[in-house]
């Protein structure tokens, strides 16, 4: 038996933290290899993090709702020797991204959650022979903190070959080829000076003097929100435009397929189909601004982005393929999406063009923000019975609002109309639009 330190690992989606929303273990538990021991929430999901060692949980480092940096201690584990542990160590001294057994975007079993796949084994074999005056086309090494050592070392990662399985480097190989510090300070350094206390956080707000009710860290989810609205308007020139519709022969399309037996679709999945056949009509608005190489990059298909609100925040999971879907078949795709969002297992977001049902808060109209880097964002308001003129008489009809956000590098005023017009009509005519359509 010996003692081990396991870091909070890669998890595999570019990230360098993460928030531990809560421990699934206590010093003192017996643990196996591969036992969950902490839920760790990211900027993407929530995931369950395995213990590669088995053993007893001798120390847990970090409390919940905190967060903690890659590579930063997790759990520490009176351990068992085991094959698995072997491997894992074995992976994590190559410097290999698989750093965790058995790790994918979790499926919490009580939730609902996703579990992905496993990644396979890495496997370990003598690193090709090196003929003298050959160098490797590009170093071969895998794991971020390798990469991050050798930028703060001054190390040129090409220059080395590795030790590693498969002549991966490590970070022993960093540390061997890394210069010695300089010795041109004194041999003996000056005291180190205490840090000056931390002042606890005020109680009243300075600028209107009210007591603060509450501090809410900017971080895992909210932070990536933000960071992407931020993104959002400080880069895109935005325009808004809007209309108002009548959806009362939508509301009672929809409401004729209803069956005993089988609910009918969303009036969201109708207004999904009618959006994708409007960015066929408009391709203009299903597109990426590449300002690296000054270019409008109009996207063939559509992933179509339902903005989602979650206890995490605002998600907006993506329907893949969406221009490729019936109604019905958008409708069962917008369920599982949402669904998945709400329960922390959302995919990573590749959404081409978004579509925001705020109607589903009580309001009529928003002037949304673009979801960086798409060009473009369609918002719904709530479809109410109201006074209408129809052949010159005032009824009640079921009228709505329909918003277009767009970015106006995309586009100009005529395509961002002629699209949101599309729309509109189709919502006013359904029958027509999808037999036309």
């Amino acid at each position: 038996m010996s003692r081990q330190v396991f870091t909070l690992p890669d998890l595999g989606e570019g990230l360098t933290e993460a928030e531990l929303v809560r421990w699934l273990v206590r010093v003192g538990d017996t643990i196996t290899v591969d036992a969950p021991v902490a839920e760790v929430e990211t900027a993407k999901a929530i995931v369950e993090v395995p213990s590669p060692y088995a053993g007893v949980i001798a120390e847990l480092h970090g409390a919940e709702g905190g967060t903690l940096d890659v590579g930063s201690p997790l759990i520490t584990v009176d351990h068992l020797d085991s094959p698995a542990a072997a491997g894992y160590v074995a992976e994590e001294r190559a410097g290999s991204g698989n750093v965790l057994i058995g790790y994918g975007t979790s499926e919490l079993p009580a939730t609902g959650r996703r579990r992905g796949r496993r990644r396979p084994a890495v496997q370990a074999c003598a690193p090709a022979a090196n003929p003298a005056g050959v160098t490797a086309q590009r170093p071969r090494v895998k794991s971020p903190l390798v990469r991050q050592l050798a930028r703060r070392s001054g190390v040129d990662l090409s220059t080395l070959l590795g030790s590693g399985p498969t002549g991966l480097i490590t970070r022993d190989d960093v540390e061997r080829a890394a210069p010695p510090p300089t010795t041109s300070e004194p041999a003996t350094a000056p005291p180190a000076t205490a840090p000056p206390a931390t002042a606890p956080p005020a109680t009243e707000d300075r600028r209107t003097g009210l007591p603060i009710r509450d501090r809410i860290p900017l971080r895992g989810v909210r932070k990536a929100i933000a960071e992407t609205l931020l993104r959002s308007r400080t880069e895109i020139p935005e325009a808004t435009t809007w209309v108002d519709v009548d959806a009362t022969e939508l509301v009672a399309l929809r409401a004729s397929l209803a069956t005993p037996d089988r609910r009918p679709p969303s009036l969201l999945a109708f207004l999904a189909r009618f959006t994708v056949a409007g960015l066929q009509a408009f391709p203009e608005l299903n597109a990426r601004i590449d300002t690296e190489r000054e270019e409008i990059v109009q996207l063939a298909g559509v992933n179509l982005g339902i903005a989602t609100q979650t206890d995490r925040g605002l998600l907006v999971p993506a329907l893949a393929g969406a221009d490729r879907l019936s109604v019905r078949a958008l409708d069962t795709a917008i369920r599982a999406a949402t669904e998945a969002a709400r329960a922390g297992a959302a995919e990573p977001t590749r959404g081409s063009f978004t579509l925001n049902n705020y109607g589903g808060f009580g309001v009529d109209g928003s002037a949304a923000i673009i979801n960086h880097p798409e060009v473009a964002i369609l918002g719904v308001g709530r479809i109410i019975q109201r006074p209408w003129v129809v052949d010159g008489e005032v009824v009640a009809r079921y009228v709505g609002q329909l918003s277009l956000v767009f970015d106006h590098r995309a586009c100009d005023g005529a395509a961002a109309g002629g699209f949101l017009r599309y729309v509109a009509d189709a919502v006013e005519h359904p029958l027509s639009a999808l037999v036309d359509g």
